[in-house]
């Protein structure tokens, strides 16, 4: 570690840190945020994500689309359901899933504009 690294805390830029300190979310916002990204860390549901992105869908058209059986998709759905990351409605016998709200979008679509800088 460089010199410019060392941190001595009788040199602390307090102002900064309490300014900081007063923004901060508490512990258990944080742990919310931690386990919404927590969720994008998985390239399955990342896919069923952007899937959804481009339109609504019932499980077995993505199982079907992906690759994957059915039981797998659900599975994945109900982590993305219960995280609040998509939604569903029921016509007769299907379901169909589609992304929760504009939020997820952005997040995808900023995620994306990311990698492709």
């Amino acid at each position: 570690m460089d010199d410019g690294d060392q941190c001595e805390f009788f040199h602390a830029h307090e102002e900064i840190v309490n300014r900081v300190n007063q923004k901060m979310p508490d512990e258990e916002e944080l742990y919310d945020l931690a386990e919404l990204f927590r969720l994008f860390g998985d390239s399955t549901r990342i896919r069923i994500l952007y899937v959804l992105f481009e339109s609504e869908m019932c499980v077995c058209d993505i199982a079907q689309l992906l690759n994957m059986t059915p039981s797998a998709i659900s599975h994945q759905l109900r982590a993305l359901r219960q995280s609040r990351l998509i939604k569903y409605r029921r016509e007769g016998k299907t379901v169909f899933y589609s992304l929760a709200d504009g939020h997820v979008r952005d997040i995808i679509n900023q995620g994306m504009e990311h990698i492709r800088e």
